[in-house]
């Protein structure tokens, strides 16, 4: 499937800002589940200093604001050809061993809550059948958008609250699996939606490692495991590693920001 993608981010500050620099990983790569075959990066407002990987080898570019800039805006648009491979991932390793995606994170860290959750997980080296019904049963005690979460939440903090969007979902399902014993990480990206073509976000969902098949990938959020309507984006232990934007500036300016986002064939 060839999927068309133009995401905009804008910044907008209340002051002009005396240094700012932000590390945006919105750039995929070739892998054995898509294919990428043009993609662009228009900035305004901001300069493009560095472009590299990052220690899991997501494409990572560095982009530095103008002196004094009260809006940055960001565009990524491109084609990338997808393929079904029913989630799985595969033998694909980085130089990040496995025992580093069973290490807890301040925001995959379990409490008492998603330590219960885990007691589903019998089997550390993965089974898929445990796997989908830890999925499902996330989906039910943290049903999607019935809480009001954001980047900081933590897993225990949203199964708590019980509610939250696919990044908390994400995160719940990893740090029950860590806790189970289970390498498991996290996965941001595109999600082409079957009833629209705008967006206000991008999407996220995990993966989990799995004896003999590799990397196994699980939408939490819509309980299934991505197929050729998802494009990859970045990989870390958390929200934090594989955040599609983050960054710092230095001044008192207040920001704002503004997002359009469509996926389509």
């Amino acid at each position: 499937m060839k999927l068309r993608i133009s995401h905009t981010t804008t910044y907008s500050y209340d002051s002009p800002v005396t240094y700012g620099l932000q590390q945006v990983r919105l750039t995929p790569k070739t892998d054995s589940t898509q294919t990428v075959l043009d993609w662009n990066m228009d900035i305004e407002g901001g300069t493009a200093e560095l472009m590299c990987e990052d220690q899991y080898q997501n494409n990572c570019t560095l982009i530095q604001a103008n002196d004094r800039a009260i809006q940055i805006s960001l565009t990524v648009s491109g084609e990338v050809e997808t393929h079904n491979t029913d989630g799985i991932y595969g033998k694909i390793y980085g130089p990040a061993p496995l025992w580093h995606f069973k290490q807890n994170t301040i925001r995959t860290k379990a409490g008492a809550g998603i330590a219960e959750l885990s007691n589903m997980i019998t089997n550390p080296d993965g089974d898929l059948s445990e796997l989908h019904a830890l999925s499902a049963q996330i989906l039910n005690a943290v049903p999607y958008g019935h809480a009001v979460t954001d980047v900081t939440t933590t897993a225990e903090e949203a199964l708590n609250l019980g509610g939250g969007v696919c990044q908390d979902h994400a995160q719940i399902f990893i740090a029950a699996l860590r806790h189970a014993g289970v390498p498991s990480r996290y996965v941001s990206g595109y999600l082409m939606m079957d009833d629209r073509i705008d967006q206000d976000a991008t999407h996220a969902w995990a993966e989990a490692h799995i004896e003999g098949l590799g990397w196994v990938a699980f939408d939490v959020s819509n309980g299934i495991s991505p197929d050729e309507r998802y494009v990859r984006l970045a990989v870390g232990r958390d929200s934090t590693d594989a955040a599609p934007v983050s960054g710092m500036r230095m001044g008192n300016a207040q920001e704002s920001m503004s997002v359009t986002l469509q996926v389509q064939q």
